[in-house]
């Protein structure tokens, strides 16, 4: 917990010890962010996507970073889970540079590793696509390995997935490895019709937080969008983050990761941002029905 504010905001985020939303909570420390708007801070990490859900949903935890679709899905069963846009970034499929692979259609009789689990965003965006190309279903027709994000590109680096499909972060690490990204999740929307692409990622709360503390909700997503703004304008601000990028002794790396993350900064969000995520949805819903989403 942030050290003298007894009378401040309390937030519990559960947060993974290896994402990049990390990289935000640490501005948020060294810039002070935290006691500007009087905010304390306790972090609960988590294993993985699945145990924050899990934390989320049994109040351990009050925010956790987590995608439009799951929480779509959570309030289609009746479970007050609300989220506000953090990230536009997004992942893609990601093939070795001799892969015979050239186009989506060639992933059928394929292994795809898949960082998170069978309602993953970009696992669900890639199915609607594939489906608009083809017709029919790509779960039916690839054997589909999950796991966690470094395991995908192990499974890639050592042969054990024909492609993969992981997290924008981790996508940079393979190509950074002689990989080539066959096609982003950006681009698949564009080919789905929608050119803009939604905030996939946010913070979500439950929407009895929002109700009973709205203050203290307030104070975390001020403390993030100032911290959001850091990041896009001070170069500075990047050089403490090395470490934590995995990227210390890798310059090459580091920009990368960095200009990529810029690049998905959410710095506000309108009518126009939540018509997106409702366009991407309806792709999702036409190309992959109730299983999808």
């Amino acid at each position: 917990a942030t050290p003298g504010l007894a009378q401040a905001h309390h937030v519990a985020l559960g947060i993974q010890e290896s994402g990049t939303a990390q990289w935000e909570i640490e501005t948020i420390r060294r810039y002070g962010l935290d006691k500007k708007h009087e905010l304390s801070l306790r972090l609960r990490p988590l294993a993985d996507s699945r145990a924050g859900q899990i934390a989320l949903q049994t109040g351990t935890v009050d925010v956790i970073l987590s995608d439009f679709v799951w929480v779509s899905i959570q309030r289609h069963q009746g479970n007050s889970v609300a989220i506000v846009p953090h990230s536009l970034a997004v992942g893609g499929i990601i093939v070795p540079v001799d892969s015979r692979i050239d186009r989506i259609e060639e992933l059928a009789g394929k292994t795809i590793g898949i960082a998170g689990g069978p309602v993953d965003k970009s696992w669900v965006i890639l199915q609607a696509y594939y489906a608009s190309l083809t017709g029919s279903a790509l779960a039916e027709r690839v054997e589909a390995r999950f796991g966690a994000p470094p395991l995908i590109n192990e499974l890639l680096a050592s042969g054990g997935a024909d492609a993969a499909l992981n997290f924008w972060h981790w996508n940079a690490r393979a190509k950074a490895a002689g990989n080539v990204e066959l096609m982003s999740v950006k681009e698949m929307f564009a080919g789905l019709g929608l050119e803009e692409p939604p905030p996939l990622l946010g913070w979500a709360f439950m929407q009895g937080t929002a109700d009973d503390r709205p203050e203290a909700l307030r104070a975390f997503l001020d403390a993030s969008f100032d911290a959001k703004q850091v990041l896009l304008t001070d170069d500075a601000a990047w050089e403490p983050l090395r470490e934590l990028m995995g990227a210390a002794d890798d310059q090459a790396l580091f920009e990368q990761l960095r200009d990529d993350y810029r690049a998905g900064i959410v710095t506000g969000y309108d009518a126009g941002n939540m018509g997106a995520a409702e366009a991407a949805f309806m792709l999702m819903a036409t190309y992959g029905g109730a299983d999808l989403v």
